[in-house]
């Protein structure tokens, strides 16, 4: 399975929800942006981007069995849907364990364990900011304490230079 065959499916996933299918889309162009500026090996590349792309894939099932799409409720409920969606993939069991993992735990910013963690964390970030309104202190935080790889930092200090303006970055 390659990136554009697992976009399109997942596009198809969503049914039509827009802001689903917007939202996974600006994460995959932040995350995809993200690797190149760390010169990830294409493995890695590609296991990011797949990854960024199925993020949210929980985010349905969420609304109708939660009534929320709470990322706590995302990170339980994703093994399942990431299994089933790859199962008849051409795709190795380590590299979909991987993006399950990715996926089940990317609300998480306490246990991150590799760059391809960190870069997910920070795309995701990056849409969830603009799309939440975090505050200036929110986005200050995730900088000082999160952020971590050098393009990740470039983009979150180029958008959100106004919350960032008077710190020295």
């Amino acid at each position: 399975m390659t990136v554009l065959e697992t976009a399109k499916k997942m596009i198809d996933y969503s049914h039509g929800n827009l802001h689903d299918i917007n939202h996974f889309m600006k994460v995959y162009a932040y995350a995809k942006m993200i690797a190149d500026g760390e010169q990830l090996d294409p493995d890695t590349q590609k296991l990011v981007e797949m990854t960024a792309l199925v993020h949210d894939i929980a985010c349905p099932l969420c609304r109708v069995k939660y009534g929320n799409t709470n990322g706590k409720n995302q990170e339980k409920e994703s093994a399942a849907l990431i299994a089933e969606f790859f199962k008849d993939s051409n795709l190795p069991q380590d590299f979909t364990d991987r993006i399950s993992f990715l996926v089940s735990h990317h609300h998480t910013l306490d246990q991150i364990d590799g760059i391809d963690y960190q870069i997910i964390i920070e795309a995701d970030y990056l849409v969830n900011a603009d799309e939440s309104h975090f505050s200036g202190d929110n986005i200050k935080n995730m900088y000082d304490k999160i952020f971590r790889t050098e393009t990740g930092k470039f983009l979150l200090r180029s958008m959100y230079q106004n919350c960032l303006e008077n710190e020295t970055l």
